[in-house]
């Protein structure tokens, strides 16, 4: 099957709209001056795209390292108008240890389907037609059984599972539709999206669910503009990530908790921090819980409805001693939950100097692969 380059797409464009402008070439009818329009604004906003890997990908000398060279764009239509009908046939169509930027455009529709980027097919960005209308979603929880007839388990439960470095989507939503646990059910830890490769980048992104709704499993990631619902640990893992201009929304009927971070070891990098965003909905839910024994999670310049639980935090198992190893904290948050979130010593309001390392991309090493009209 053969796939538009967008340079063949400019030329077709100029000999369309450029050519009967300059040669007084008759029009194509009267929806001509439109369509013209649409597909320009279409051949922009791709090429936008398209060149946003290219801007973050680019020769470092002192590396070695050369990013991708060329671009793909591949149409997912689930109405059968593009290439594919479905998301999981287009990542398989992209070939192992690829070297191109591929936009995967994935227009209006709700597509049904468990999908894998898999480690070898790094550079690949979701682009969907917005978060309200474009959807990915399934429907696994961890007691259920997988085809070996053993449970699943939490991790593979996801509805969307990345572990290709070099990942982005944009406009589009991921959800898990199991059923809403009541706290303290067993199994019905439901993911709708797992990230577990390094230099992830997302923009005006949804992720639903309730329990365990976004594993940031590992690597550095950036979320920018995002909408993150779920009830219990509704953001979990061990990622090295900013969340940037975010909601925040608890979905909690009798109790809740929002992040659970895993970082095992004062020598790693990892944690999770939040600037500027904001939580709501419905509560009491925890801010933060350690689910590693340095686990790390800083919330600055964030405002808090009055949601947040007695306390603000918790150490998980109340045994392992981790309010003294985690490092749990806040600077210049607002709202009338922010005063819970500093209900307990070890949660620590903190000074400008030790917040900034938490405020800007260069906790994720964003200068090298985050392009700044995205951060």
């Amino acid at each position: 099957m053969t796939f538009l380059n967008p340079h063949f797409l400019t030329c077709f464009l100029y000999i369309l709209i450029v050519l009967p402008l300059e040669f007084n070439v008759p029009s194509l009818g009267s929806a001509s001056s439109s369509f013209q329009h649409k597909l320009s604004a279409e051949l922009k906003e791709t090429d936008q795209i398209l060149s946003y890997n290219s801007s973050i990908t680019t020769t470092h000398g002192h590396h070695g390292w050369i990013g991708p060279s060329g671009h793909r764009r591949i149409v997912v239509d689930v109405n059968g108008f593009g290439d594919f009908k479905s998301v999981q046939a287009a990542v398989d169509s992209v070939e192992v240890n690829n070297r191109m930027n591929v936009l995967i455009q994935i227009n209006a529709g709700y597509y049904i389907e468990k999908v894998v980027v898999p480690t070898r097919k790094p550079y690949i960005t979701f682009q969907g037609a917005g978060r309200d209308v474009t959807v990915i979603e399934w429907h696994d929880r961890a007691s259920d059984r997988g085809p070996d007839g053993q449970q699943l388990r939490t991790y593979h439960t996801a509805s969307v599972s990345v572990f290709a470095n070099y990942f982005s989507a944009r406009n589009i939503s991921f959800k898990n539709t199991a059923p809403a646990p009541m706290p303290g059910m067993q199994g019905w830890q439901a993911v709708a999206f797992r990230i577990s490769g390094d230099k992830a980048y997302f923009a005006g992104c949804g992720f639903y669910g309730a329990q365990d709704t976004l594993c940031d499993d590992a690597g550095r990631h950036y979320f920018k503009d995002c909408y993150i619902q779920g009830s219990i640990d509704f953001i979990f893992g061990n990622g090295r990530s900013m969340y940037k201009d975010c909601e925040l929304h608890s979905i909690a009927t009798e109790f809740g908790s929002i992040a659970a971070h895993g970082r095992k070891s004062p020598d790693e990098k990892t944690g999770f921090a939040f600037v500027n965003c904001r939580v709501t909905g419905s509560g009491p839910v925890y801010v933060g819980r350690a689910m590693g024994q340095y686990s790390r999670i800083v919330y600055s310049f964030t405002h808090f409805e009055d949601i947040v639980a007695h306390g603000g935090w918790d150490d998980w198992d109340h045994i392992s001693n981790k309010n003294k190893t985690a490092f749990f904290g806040s600077y210049q948050c607002w709202g009338p939950g922010a005063a819970a979130v500093h209900g307990v010593s070890w949660a620590r309001e903190l000074e400008y100097e030790v917040a900034h390392p938490f405020l800007k991309k260069s906790f994720v090493n964003g200068r090298h692969w985050i392009a700044p009209s995205d951060a």
